[in-house]
Parts: structure tokens; C-alpha cells; sequence
């Protein structure tokens, strides 16, 4: 069952394309957060949906709200994506998939790959409240932009 909205985001550390440890709640009190859980590097969805918030990092950063791109892959591979695409905020690797399934943004199947994380988004607010959550069953789908927007809105 994934994280609903009102409960406490469950708090992770993982490594940044840097190889430096990222904490969740070393974000509390400070800023809200933009957790966005993608299933692969490199694939069109997913560039397409980690692009279209490049391009809009000024409206998170108006709202305070720092975003968080998380997927399986190795912090290397991230890297290279980070780059290739400009990517103007931090990746996180859930290589070891503990993240997504503690918000229950997992598939322990995708197509024969097992251990993908689910395109999911959720918003946690400064005091490390999930505001918003949104776990898509199809790979294929985007998160609702306009809702996450809204929620960081209410929380201004």
C-alpha cells in the first residue's frame, strides 16, 4: 500500500549523482519537498516528464519547495542523464529500492524487470507531512503537474 496523504513521509538517505548521502528530514522545517519517483533513466517518459520540471524549477522554487528526482539506477548512470539533459536538481539512486517501497511506488515485476520504481509523486510539506500522493499503475502515465502545484500553492 503506498504512502497516503497525512501520513508522515517515511524518511530515507540515498546518494545524490555526487555519491553524497541526501536525508529527507534534513529538509525539515525548512522547505518543502517534491518527491518524484521515476522508473528508468534514459527512457522517453521519464526524460520527458524530469525535463518538463527543468523547465519549470522556477515555480517550485517560488512555492519553497525543493524537488527530488529518485529511480533505481546506479548514482552513475544518473550522472550521465544529469548531464545529458541539464537537469537543474538533485537525483537520488534508490538502488537497493528501499525508498520506493516504502511509499509503495514499487513493481516487483515490470515487463521481467524486477524491482522498478513506480512513477509516483508526492509532496511533503515542511514538518514532513505527505500533502500529496499520486502512484501511477501504468509506466506510461505523468503525474498531475497542475495538483502538485496547487498543493505547494496551499502550503505558501
Amino acid at each position: 500500500m503506498s504512502v497516503q496523504a497525512g501520513q508522515d513521509a517515511p524518511d530515507f538517505t540515498l546518494r545524490n549523482t555526487d555519491m553524497q548521502d541526501v536525508t529527507l528530514s534534513s529538509f525539515r522545517g525548512q522547505k518543502n519537498v517534491v518527491l518524484l519517483f521515476v522508473p528508468f533513466a534514459f527512457t522517453g517518459v521519464c526524460t520527458t516528464e524530469l525535463c518538463s520540471v527543468r523547465d519549470n524549477l522556477n515555480n517550485y522554487a517560488h512555492l519553497n519547495a525543493e524537488v527530488l528526482g529518485v529511480s533505481v539506477d546506479s548514482p552513475f548512470a544518473q550522472k550521465q542523464w544529469k548531464e545529458k539533459e541539464s537537469l537543474n536538481f538533485t537525483l537520488l539512486s534508490d538502488f537497493n529500492r528501499q525508498a520506493c517501497q516504502a511509499y509503495g511506488a514499487y513493481f516487483a515485476d515490470l515487463r521481467g524487470m524486477q524491482g522498478v520504481a513506480k512513477r509516483a509523486a508526492f509532496v511533503i510539506d515542511k514538518a514532513g507531512k505527505v500533502q500529496y500522493a499520486e502512484v501511477l499503475e501504468s509506466p506510461g502515465n505523468l503525474p498531475d503537474f497542475d495538483k502538485i502545484q496547487a498543493t505547494l500553492q496551499s502550503l505558501a
